[in-house]
């Protein structure tokens, strides 16, 4: 079951965000009276279809005029993307036939090269768009929280310790740059690959040189920073075990069996040992030391929750919201680009961390939860319109890419030369694809 709500998930986002992206090149087409043949939710490979307005009886029938236009709107059976196919337009459908003879005034080809432009950049743009109104959405509901990175130390996994960081030690920049976010830590490292980081470990100030090296180990690490929690009570929720014990809201608890304890997550070794039993922990309250007895789950667990240190939860209006959501869209953009960036450079193997539609699959929740499914659309029409933007040929990236070059030298490429790079970039596309689920299947296995 939890298969098919990630999956039904991951198919709703996709449909939505490839239909909105169509859009853009279809209604700026529209726009300048350039024909529309075909406009397409997923691909109709060998001509076959699920649905088609040009080939469906009861559309014929009771609806004529969408029957008779010049757009056949349909719906294909591979699940792998969707097209907007323009007549006069050398595309993934690679027709030649429609190429032939002179270009009617209602061809791509027939068009200035800025209106060519506008309607390939529709696409890419409209997701941005998109994005922004989403996450001004998302903002004015639920405002954003997060954990502040200021004030707040560091687990260090195994990776962070080879390369010299320390439990305990607080992030306080990467070169010149100050992480906000403590969540971000990890992807703020991979993505600005900083020379050093500079860390306050104690009462002191250390400055870590970065090894380049790494950078691909960083990419691929789960959980290379998690945040040192002190074992400071928040909640002992109804189910605990210790529902009504004598600790409060605030004790901070120091010591379990004697054993000091400095951390949350250093709790979860000690008490492995006592699991279904109970152990005596001392705790301060108002700076008074204190002790009691605590039951321990079969799981090895307290069941409190503990306060999360440097929580910050900011609300926005309606007006507010939509300059804030710019803002969101942006800096994600910046993000999705330095990514980029290490993926293209393989001496950080960031190639290894390519997915597909499995790996967005992964991260789905396994319960609805509107705000969690409303965010990651709006993350993944970002990175739908950002992974368009790369120069390849066959992506829109390419054709914007081939159109700029037209405007500034003034030459209008042959259509031999578009023929041979749309092809080029189709293969590197789809080495691109079976990168990603290899590189899917190979986390699955592992």
């Amino acid at each position: 079951m939890t298969v098919l709500i990630k999956a039904l998930q991951v198919i709703i986002i996709l449909s939505i965000l490839i239909l909105i992206h169509e859009a853009g090149h279809f209604l700026f087409a529209k726009l300048f009276r350039i024909r529309v043949d075909k406009f397409y939710l997923f691909f109709d490979a060998g001509n076959f279809r699920l649905f088609s307005t040009k080939h469906n009886r009861f559309i014929a029938r009771y609806l004529p005029r969408l029957h008779n236009a010049s757009t056949d709107y349909g719906i294909g059976w591979l699940p792998l993307g969707g097209y907007c196919k323009i007549h006069g337009m050398i595309d993934e459908s690679m027709d030649l036939e429609q190429m032939k003879g002179e270009p009617a005034p209602d061809e791509f080809r027939a068009h200035p090269a800025w209106q060519r432009l506008l309607v390939m950049s529709g696409g890419v743009l409209f997701n941005f768009i998109f994005a922004i109104l989403v996450f001004s959405g998302l903002l004015s509901h639920y405002g954003k929280s997060y954990i502040a990175n200021e004030g707040n130390a560091i687990y260090a996994g195994e990776l962070a310790q080879k390369m010299g960081f320390r439990t305990g030690d607080r992030v306080l920049r990467f070169d010149e740059y100050e992480p906000r976010e403590f969540n971000m830590l990890q992807a703020d490292l991979a993505r600005r690959s900083p020379r050093t980081a500079t860390l306050l470990r104690g009462q002191d100030t250390v400055v870590l040189y970065i090894d380049h090296s790494m950078m691909g180990d960083i990419l691929n690490e789960k959980n290379m920073f998690t945040l040192a929690i002190p074992f400071v009570v928040d909640t002992v929720g109804e189910n605990s075990p210790n529902f009504g014990c004598a600790l409060k809201r605030g004790d901070r608890i120091y010591s379990i069996e004697g054993r000091p304890l400095e951390y949350t997550f250093q709790s979860r070794e000690i008490l492995q040992d006592y699991r279904g039993g109970s152990v005596g922990v001392d705790f301060i309250r108002s700076g008074d030391s204190l002790h009691t007895t605590l039951q321990v789950d079969s799981t090895g667990l307290f069941g409190i929750i503990p306060r999360i240190p440097g929580l910050v939860t900011e609300e926005y209006g309606l007006l507010e919201a939509l300059p804030a959501g710019f803002a969101l869209t942006f800096d994600n953009i910046g993000g999705y680009l330095r990514d980029l960036k290490l993926v293209f450079t393989p001496s950080t193997q960031a190639y290894k961390s390519v997915g597909s539609f499995i790996a967005i699959g992964q991260v789905m929740p396994s319960v609805w939860d509107p705000g969690i499914f409303f965010n990651m659309m709006a993350m993944l029409s970002l990175m739908l319109g950002v992974m368009n933007l790369i120069p390849i040929p066959a992506l829109d990236g390419g054709h914007i890419a081939i159109t700029l070059f037209e405007m500034i030298s003034g030459r209008k490429p042959s259509e031999r030369f578009l023929t041979v790079t749309q092809t080029i970039g189709m293969i590197l596309i789809f080495l691109l694809m079976i990168l990603a689920f290899g590189n899917d299947i190979t986390r699955l296995i592992s």
